[in-house]
């Protein structure tokens, strides 16, 4: 983006309010100001100390005020919605519905590279509890999820990795197996990671702009091969211990 661009993408607090007015005519900008203040919404600030708005700022600024009009919920309950959002996470209709992940799917066929390379979404950020819930695990279960490696938090959040490995786990325990058998699954992974980071590496050591990219690319192609032939190997052995 060009500076011309750059600027052009913020607006003044004047240029919002001409923009909110036609769908909300009784917005002021000292409403605006009272929501700013209340943390809903953060524009940026020019070095004199203008506040600059971004096309997000407007639509939380929109969200804010149809909230209110629609649904007559209180700034407190949007905030949390707001912070719910932030987070990957999706509101229901449901009356007194927590928010929760959006759907993880997961393809009937093995995966691709397309499936490892970075998510380019809103990232999911679970709380604690959020993520017990959705995986419908209890509190002694995800401890032991911890305890094992199996997930960890970043920077006090799971993200969707540690949601899909939750749910993983809670399948697994219908069949007897707890964390502590799934040792063997982590240190399996762990080799395997070892075995595309040492092809990866030399790449990203490489000069040149698209050398990042590049060593993406082939470690999400490794990653699905990987995965692939641990599939086989799986069925593979199947076959031996059901005498087929």
């Amino acid at each position: 983006m060009t500076a011309s661009g750059a600027a052009h993408a913020f607006m003044t607090i004047g240029e919002v309010l001409a923009q909110l007015r036609t769908e909300f005519p009784d917005v002021t900008i000292s409403k605006i100001r009272f929501l700013e203040s209340e943390g809903l919404i953060n524009p940026e600030r020019s070095p004199s100390r203008y506040r600059k708005f971004s096309r997000d700022d407007v639509s939380r600024l929109r969200y804010v005020l149809a909230a209110q009009r629609d649904r007559y919920l209180p700034l407190r309950v949007i905030k949390d919605h707001l912070d719910a959002l932030d987070r990957g996470l999706e509101l229901t209709d449901e009356p007194g519905a927590a928010p929760r992940p959006r759907a993880v799917v997961w393809a009937n066929e093995l995966p691709t590279a397309r499936d490892f390379a970075p998510d380019t979404a809103r990232p999911v950020r679970l709380t604690r509890s959020e993520l017990a819930r959705s995986a419908g695990l209890d509190e002694h279960q995800l401890v032991q999820l911890e305890q094992f490696g199996l997930i960890s938090a970043r920077s006090g959040h799971f993200d969707e990795t540690a949601l899909a490995i939750a749910q993983a786990v809670a399948e697994l325990a219908r069949f007897g197996l707890e964390a502590r058998h799934l040792r063997g699954s982590r240190a399996a992974a762990d080799r395997e990671i070892g075995l595309v980071e040492q092809v990866v590496t030399p790449l990203l050591r490489q000069r040149g702009d698209d050398a990042r990219g590049r060593a993406a690319e082939a470690a999400s192609e490794l990653a699905a091969l990987s995965v692939r032939l641990h599939a086989a190997l799986v069925k593979a052995g199947l076959r031996d211990v059901l005498g087929r």
